[in-house]
């Protein structure tokens, strides 16, 4: 099969096009026919080295976490997944052709979701319902700032939080407060600027999305013994707060996957989608989810 590898870590000419072979199918597992995945920074923190620490990977490697394909084959132990079955899920090893995945990560694909639109859904849908629910824990009536509300993780947090009864704050730029007004939160406030920060004040939680300096600034708006999770990074000097923090590392959930790839296929829930690029372009795309200008996903299609 055709598969993106990296030999060693660097910039986006370390990604080479290479033939390996087929994956073997094992105990429990599902062979998957990928038609598409997508970036997420994730895919080029591990390439760079970045996060070397937090995500270490064995090279060589092959990088791509989201999944949306075909079966083609089931593996010892495995029922209920036929050859040709569309699935979704968040997995392993995706810039590829083919890949395995245990059968309980995978979730049907909604039937009005395409396979460009279900790729760019699992690491988004799947972190930020946790990051709401595992978390922050949140509970009807609680007043929830999120970070980054106009990222897939920040939109499916927002999504995640109302559908509890939460009483929801959108954080984003300055820049992004027309477009960010579409959200169906109850507030809309602009981050990067302190002042608007200022008018914010015994919040229950927040769910942060960005990190850095706006995430520190942030956590002055929880009341004392509020919640502060991230997918991130602590923030600085975060011990000197009266807060309680939560840091996550997403693990996969067919079913809540599917609830919330449901949700976009009505209409309910939108992740956006940027650009499709085909595998053999995966340099350029990566290069621009990296650039941060895409304000939205990039989907890579890896079969017709």
């Amino acid at each position: 099969m055709r598969a993106v590898v990296i030999e060693e870590f660097g910039d986006v000419n370390k990604l080479q096009m290479e033939d390996v072979e087929d994956p073997e199918v094992g105990q429990g597992e599902v062979l998957i026919r990928i038609k598409a995945t997508s970036v997420n920074p994730v895919d080029w923190k591990i390439r760079n080295g970045d996060s070397k620490d937090r995500n270490p990977a064995e090279l060589p490697a092959i990088l791509g976490r989201d999944l949306a394909g075909v079966v083609e084959k089931a593996g010892p132990g495995v029922a209920g997944f036929e050859k040709g079955m569309r699935v979704m899920a968040l997995a392993a090893g995706t810039y590829a052709e083919l890949t395995t995945a245990k059968a309980d990560v995978l979730a049907p694909i909604p039937e009005k979701l395409s396979f460009e639109q279900a790729a760019a859904l699992p690491l988004v849908l799947t972190t930020g319902a946790q990051l709401i629910e595992r978390a922050i824990k949140v509970s009807r009536g609680q007043r929830v700032l999120v970070l980054g509300a106009l990222g897939g993780v920040g939109r499916t947090a927002v999504h995640v939080a109302l559908e509890h009864g939460a009483h929801v704050i959108a954080g984003v730029r300055r820049s992004q407060m027309e477009e960010a007004k579409l959200l169906p939160a109850h507030e809309v406030v602009a981050i990067d600027e302190a002042a608007d920060l200022e008018h914010l004040h015994d919040l229950d939680a927040i769910a942060d999305t960005v990190g850095g300096t706006t995430a520190h600034r942030a956590i002055k708006t929880l009341r004392s013994g509020g919640i502060f999770g991230t997918v991130l990074a602590l923030p600085k000097d975060a011990a000197k707060f009266d807060v309680h923090f939560e840091t996550m590392r997403v693990v996969p959930d067919a079913s809540r996957l599917y609830q919330l790839a449901d949700d976009v296929s009505r209409g309910s829930l939108v992740i956006p989608i940027v650009k499709v690029f085909p595998l053999d372009e995966i340099r350029q795309a990566q290069q621009e989810a990296e650039s941060g200008r895409a304000h939205g996903k990039i989907v890579i299609k890896t079969a017709a």
